[in-house]
């Protein structure tokens, strides 16, 4: 038996696979920080922001989270 679990397949999970990490990259590369803060009214966005502390921010506070994911899959959908 193998050491490693089998990933769940996720068909109808757009974000599947996608990390958390990679979302704040296509992000803040996309809108830049500024707009990013505009966009979605959190701290870590608009006070000092940085890809480390918006993690730990986005990591252990749900809501937040959804709101930047569904921010990036309303933006990055239409490619």
């Amino acid at each position: 038996m193998s050491q490693y679990k089998k990933v769940e397949e996720q068909p109808n999970n757009p974000l599947h696979g996608v990390k958390l990490s990679n979302i704040i990259d296509d992000l803040v590369d996309y809108y830049g920080w500024d707009e990013l803060g505009d966009r979605i009214d959190i701290n870590c966005f608009q006070n000092n922001p940085s890809k480390k502390s918006s993690l730990k921010f986005l990591r252990r506070t749900p809501w937040a989270r959804n709101k930047v994911e569904k921010l990036y899959l309303k933006t990055f959908s239409k490619r």
